[in-house]
């Protein structure tokens, strides 16, 4: 067969035209186009007509050249946005960043990665720089890898410039948590998974999450003995939450990374 064949494509050498394909028709189309065809051979090693569009790929006719003619092209997308702000103030929210298409995929090419991406986030000032939001409970936790990403301008005015000295950590014990923590594989979500019963856990207290006067963050469970059971709640996804005890309150966290949270 394979003798067959190369004997086949010398004779079409000396047969004027019997190599014409996409390249020579200068076709190459999307979808599915019945009539974007050519004279030539085909990949099944058929001689006739052949076809350029985009769908020949899934019915086995396209011509000889196709991929020179169409060669796949992925899709190519720009930066992320910065993040924008909470979609609300004063209760538990999203942000969100986006980015856009700079070139759709062609050919059988990549297609296009998300271009949405949604975070939890809480802000505790109003857009006249009010105190607010402190008065939620369960308290709501995040990744302590957010704090690095949470700057000056959230805090309220009345924040001294030694605000940053006012942060404590409470170490808490989890007793219970809801199935869908482990469940989550989002890049900016993926943290709830290390979440586990029984477990101790650092939860830091910064501005701009800590109240100005009574620097406190909310659901801080200081005022418990360590025997009450406590509620939490995990932003970015609401149905990730449990329960926890206060094991103790110190000043500076000292749990793995992958038990380090915040208070937001």
């Amino acid at each position: 067969m394979r003798t067959l064949w190369m004997a086949l494509c010398a004779l079409a050498r000396l047969w004027p035209g019997a190599q014409a394909g996409c390249v020579e028709a200068r076709r190459c189309c999307p979808g599915r186009d019945p009539a974007c065809f050519a004279r030539g051979w085909r990949l099944d090693r058929v001689y006739g007509t052949c076809f350029c569009d985009q769908a020949c790929r899934l019915t086995g006719d396209c011509c000889f050249d196709y991929d020179r003619a169409c060669p796949a092209r992925p899709c190519f997308v720009g930066e992320w946005s910065p993040w924008s702000g909470c979609a609300d103030q004063c209760k538990p929210t999203t942000r969100v960043r986006r980015r856009s298409v700079q070139q759709e995929p062609q050919n059988g090419g990549a297609p296009c990665p998300p271009l949405e991406e949604r975070a939890g986030c809480l802000e505790y000032s109003t857009p006249q720089g009010q105190d607010c939001g402190h008065s939620y409970v369960p308290a709501f936790i995040t990744t302590s890898a957010f704090n690095k990403e949470r700057t000056r301008q959230a805090v309220s005015p009345r924040w001294s410039t030694h605000a940053e000295d006012a942060g404590y950590c409470v170490e808490f014990k989890t007793e219970s948590l809801t199935p869908h923590c482990a469940v989550e594989n989002r890049p900016l979500t993926r943290w709830m998974q290390y979440l586990r019963e029984g477990y101790t856990v650092c939860v830091d207290c910064q501005p701009p999450a800590m109240n100005s006067v009574s620097l406190r963050c909310s659901g801080d469970g200081l005022d418990s003995d360590g025997n009450q059971t406590l509620h939490w709640q995990a932003i970015g996804n609401p149905r990730c939450q449990g329960t926890w005890k206060k094991v103790r309150r110190v000043d500076q966290c000292s749990c793995p990374a992958v038990h380090s949270f915040i208070f937001i």
